[in-house]
């Protein structure tokens, strides 16, 4: 079938020279699948009948440097990947092909691919001056891609056995695309759901992010749950779908589970950490979660889930800076709004949050309370609560800001200079720190007058 279809002209520029040199070269992939979605195309893989080492010949600048056939071009700034055509054998490991051996046609290359809207080629061809692209689909692609649905290429047990990375990979296109799961690819999952223990925390961590950067998160994680892939890879996520919340003085419509996805629905944050935060934020309700009087209580959960997130963090392999960042946030989320709160106490909140997650915390917070079932993303009293932040900030207080100073130190208390003028000095800024309006010279002499009094009776 002649697809309308323009390559750019890096893309082109690779597929006329391995077709001039005699090979076969198709598009494929989810360029494939974008480009008929309409969605603009970034990555690009090629797939040929040419070998790693005869692409090399053809192009000197490009690299071959792993076992699965696969060459990177660079063009300008822009490095295409081509791989050759490939027949996997089996898979001893459930992640990667006992052996590779070269295909010898696009048709089998395709068969040997996860789900069939990603199994689609553009075969290049050129017609005298000029070229076209063929859209190759042996297996039902597009009309996958019509209904909305993620199908696994041929047997689903067999696919999900030979890489189980594709069981989270199948959710998170799921998700990323807003497609459903075909029934027996869906029963397939759940039956194989075990097998994702077999795969690394990094390769679980990649595709996790890309669930949670999503649209509709919320879809992913439900499928997650639904499938038992949550379970394996976010156990203590998982279980928090049998705590209820509901009841009494409590505004929570959702249980504990359903309350985290719909929070991380809700978050307005585009960071990552954050997001992953919102979505965990609560998880250490479920050991600390008791009925007083009628009343659903989680004393201390943030304590508890802090620890839990640091765990995740390792399992996830998380970097120091992303394992301290949600630790943060999901161990100083549960902070008062009082309007009654004193500078001290601001101050401390953004000691423990650490200024560069102040924001990340408010749409934490954002999330947590949307995700709760509340109509307004913010109260008045957070409102407020972010406006006393900047104005905290704006006035940064160190011993230096005090009203008085080391000669007013030593002129009342008759003494000389040395350490003892700091430790008077550092006793009057902890005051003050607890309330700035003591900031003030009248005060701060009585007080010296006060500390002479003491050490002269």
């Amino acid at each position: 079938m002649k697809a309308d279809i323009k390559l750019p002209s890096h893309v082109e520029a690779i597929c006329k020279n391995l077709t001039t040199a005699g090979f076969e070269v198709a598009v494929v992939g989810g360029a494939v699948r974008d480009l008929l979605r309409g969605e603009t195309v970034t990555d690009w893989d090629l797939t040929t009948s040419a070998t790693p080492a005869e692409i090399q010949k053809v192009f000197k600048n490009s690299f071959y440097n792993n076992s699965f056939g696969t060459v990177g071009i660079k063009t300008g700034e822009n490095i295409v990947e081509v791989t050759t055509y490939r027949t996997d054998k089996s898979y001893s490991d459930n992640r990667h092909p006992d052996e590779v051996v070269w295909g010898k046609s696009l048709e089998e290359d395709l068969k040997r691919r996860d789900f069939t809207v990603n199994a689609m080629a553009l075969a290049y061809q050129v017609s005298g001056t000029r070229y076209q692209v063929e859209l190759v689909d042996p297996l039902g692609g597009q009309e996958d891609l019509k209904n909305k649905q993620i199908r696994t290429v041929g047997n689903p047990d067999q696919r999900f056995g030979e890489d189980a990375l594709r069981l989270i990979r199948a959710i998170r296109f799921a998700t990323t695309l807003s497609f459903d799961l075909e029934d027996e690819t869906k029963k397939s999952l759940a039956k194989n759901c075990k097998l994702i223990r077999k795969i690394s925390g990094e390769r679980v961590r990649e595709e996790l992010f890309k669930i949670v950067n999503s649209k509709e998160p919320d879809r992913g994680f439900l499928i997650a749950h639904e499938t038992g892939i949550l379970a394996e890879i976010l156990p203590e996520l998982d279980v928090c779908f049998e705590v209820p919340q509901k009841s009494p003085k409590r505004h929570h419509i959702y249980d504990v589970g359903m309350h985290c996805v719909m929070s991380l629905k809700y978050c307005p944050s585009g960071d990552t950490i954050t997001r992953l935060a919102t979505l965990l934020h609560d998880i250490g309700k479920a050991k600390v979660a008791k009925t007083i009087d009628g009343v659903r209580t989680f004393y201390n959960h943030e304590v508890v889930g802090g620890r839990q997130v640091k765990n995740i963090a390792d399992r996830l392999h998380l970097s120091h800076e992303q394992k301290e960042k949600l630790y943060r946030l999901v161990r100083w989320h549960q902070f008062s709004v009082s309007e009654d709160q004193t500078d001290s106490a601001i101050r401390r909140f953004i000691k423990h949050v650490g200024l560069e997650c102040v924001e990340d915390m408010m749409d934490l917070r954002v999330g947590d309370r949307l995700g709760g079932g509340l109509q307004q993303p913010e109260s008045w009293r957070l409102k407020l609560f972010r406006q006393r932040i900047k104005e905290v900030l704006k006035k940064p207080f160190t011993v230096a800001d005090l009203k008085v100073n080391g000669n007013d130190v030593m002129k009342i208390l008759e003494i000389k200079p040395g350490p003892k003028i700091g430790d008077v000095l550092n006793k009057l800024f902890e005051e003050v720190t607890g309330d700035s309006k003591l900031n003030n010279r009248e005060h701060l002499i009585a007080q010296l007058e006060k500390l002479k009094d003491q050490v002269t009776s």
